[in-house]
Parts: structure tokens; sequence; C-alpha cells
């Protein structure tokens, strides 16, 4: 082969990538194309090589790697030269799959090669065990070869099954490789069938996502303040004290493996602290309790009393009717002095909050650092 004058053949065609589309060609060399796709075209240059021109360098890059690695195998085509845009490789002749899957059937020993063709993908170093069927040929002799490969190296994220290929081959056709490969590889159908099964449901999940009505919106939005937890003092500091804990160990531990020390040692010495702290603010707690409780008989002495003495005589109930006229008649007498008992007990609370406000928030800043 001539590789100046594929060179100035190259160089007079002019190929363009688009969206979801085959490739747009202009050509002003003396070769005919014979192909192209999504990557490229196809140009004949002899009898059994051709020429494929990319319109980016990377689609050329990586279909000139993929081959590479093939090289040694009877699977690809023979590589002959490559430029920035375009490798010279051999034509490969025969059926593909697609045309031979309409008027003959699958058979078992079609359905072995294909499962050869995919053991060959992995065993090379191809990241998606894939093909689909109309870039697979059947050769006179019964072999495969396989073009368009580009797109089976430097994936990030494969499916991990042969998709493409059992999807390419229809249904009627999925099921009989499927059964033929239950028969000879029952372990590796298995696998593809609980991969099969993760894509449906993923699939059914999707649409479930996809479909959540607004009313489910709303609600989060509505119950959202049930997750809250800074409006509430005591329970704010027991989970800032966890999550102070728990940084605490965390970083404390990583210093002392850096150091050397048993890490084990350490975290029972801090487990231990941490529960002294914790001890003292149940203490907190209760004295807060026994403190309520005394404010409340001081301000109720008659009350007090009587809950003292409630073992002795427990006073009938007083009906509806008899709440109601108690009340009607001690309405008048009892605005004054409840307004100003309101202003005393108002008063009191005040006090009272002043008191014990910050508390717990004071047991977490000067307690625990």
């Amino acid at each position: 082969m001539d590789t100046n004058y594929l060179e100035q053949c190259v160089a007079k065609i002019k190929v363009r990538n688009l969206v979801n589309e085959d490739v747009e060609v202009e050509n002003e060399s003396p070769l005919s194309m014979i192909g192209k796709g999504r990557q490229g075209a196809v140009f004949q240059v002899t009898d059994d090589i051709c020429v494929k021109v990319f319109g980016n360098t990377e689609d050329c890059e990586r279909e000139y790697y993929a081959l590479s690695l093939g090289q040694d195998t009877n699977l690809f085509p023979k590589l002959y030269h490559k430029g920035p845009l375009h490798i010279a490789m051999e034509i490969i002749r025969g059926v593909d799959l697609r045309e031979y899957l309409q008027s003959q059937p699958l058979s078992k020993e079609l359905s072995v090669k294909l499962i050869e063709m995919l053991i060959t993908f992995k065993e090379i170093g191809y990241e998606r065990i894939d093909h689909h069927k109309r870039q697979i040929y059947l050769q006179e002799d019964g072999s495969l070869k396989v073009i368009d490969v580009a797109r089976t190296v430097w994936r990030d994220r494969v499916y991990p099954y042969p998709r493409k290929l059992l999807n390419s081959l229809g249904k009627d056709n999925k099921e009989v490789f499927s059964a033929h490969v239950q028969e000879l590889a029952p372990t590796l159908y298995n696998e593809w069938l609980h991969y099969i099964r993760m894509e449906e449901i993923s699939c059914e999940i999707y649409q479930v996502l996809l479909e959540s009505p607004k009313e489910k919106e709303d609600m989060v939005k509505a119950l959202s303040d049930k997750l809250l937890t800074t409006n509430d003092e005591e329970r704010y500091v027991v989970l800032m004290a966890g999550l102070m804990h728990k940084v605490f160990k965390e970083q404390w531990v990583k210093t002392m493996l850096a150091r050397g020390v048993d890490p084990d040692k350490v975290i029972e010495k801090v487990d231990k602290h941490w529960d002294a702290h914790k001890r003292e603010f149940k203490a907190l707690k209760d004295s807060e309790y026994r403190d309520n409780d005394r404010d409340w008989d001081d301000d109720n002495p008659g009350k007090a009393k009587k809950a003292k003495d409630s073992k002795k005589e427990q006073p009938r109930p007083r009906r509806k009717w008899e709440q109601t006229e108690k009340a009607t008649k001690g309405k008048k007498s009892g605005n004054v002095k409840s307004k100003n008992k309101g202003k005393d007990a108002s008063k009191r609370d005040k006090d009272k909050s002043k008191k014990s406000k910050g508390k717990y928030s004071k047991w977490l800043t000067f307690g625990l650092i």
C-alpha cells in the first residue's frame, strides 16, 4: 500500500460529526465511500484494504487503541496505517449478523461463537463486554469478525451484561440465545438475569420518583419542622454532646494512631470521660425538676397541702352545670383579682425564665469543652 498516495486522498476528504446522526461527508478524493456511521466514513483503497476517516481525533485514537488490543486474535481487522484522523485496515467481508438472522435461525453453534466473542473482549481488556449485531460479521468458514469497536474502551460506566447484543437480537432471538446460555453456562445466565432484573427495578423506581404527586412535596414542606432540633434547648444539648463526643473520639483516635498508641485504650478513656459528663448532665436535669417542684409549691401552698392530704379525702368531681353556675356568679367579682393575679403570675414566670434560661447551654459550653 502506498501511504503517500493514501495521505493525499485522505486530505481531500472532510468528515463532520452530527448529533445522533451519521457523519456528514465531503469527498473530493478518487476513493469511493463504502459505508459510514456515527464516528466516521469508510473508503475503499484496494481490494483488501480500506481507510476509515473520522470526524474527530478522539474517536480515531479510541478505535485504533481498541483494534490494537485484539491484533493477536482473529476477531478483528488487521491494521496497516494510522493518521491523526484516519486508520487504514483490512476490509471485512461476509454477512453481518442482522442480515443473517433475517433468513436463518440462531443455532446453538452460533450462540457458542457469540459467547466466545464476549470472552475474547474480556481477555484483551475491553471495558464494555458487548456489541451490536450489525457490527458482527459471519465469514464463509463460520468464524466471526467484528468492526467499529471504538466504544468498547475508555468507558467509565457500562452495563454489566451484554445488553446491546441481547436487545439487538430482537425478542425471539433474545429468548433463543438466553436459552442457549442457560444450557451451556447456567451460572453466567443467572448473573445476566440478576442484572436484567436490577435494571427493571431501577426503571420502576425512576417512574415512581418521576410521578411523585405534588401533595407529597407539600407534605414534606409542612412536616419538615418535626426534624428540627435547635428550638428545643434540652434536646439540642443532648445532640450537640453526641456530635462533639463523636468528633472528639474519632480525631483523638487518629492522633493516637499516628503516635503509635493502642487505640482501644484511648477509646476506653474517652468513653469514661464522656460518661462522667453524661451523669453531670442528668444531675443538672434532676436539679431543674426539683427547683420547678419547689417553685410550684411556693406559688400554690394551698394546692400543695391538698395534694399531700389527697389520700385522706377525695372530693366529689364537680358536675358541669355546677361549674358553669359558679363561674357565672364569680365572673364579675373575680375580674379585678384575676387581673392582678395574672400580672403577678407573669412576673414570677419571667423571673423563673431568667433564672433557668441557658442552664443546658452553659453546661454544654463549660462542662464539655
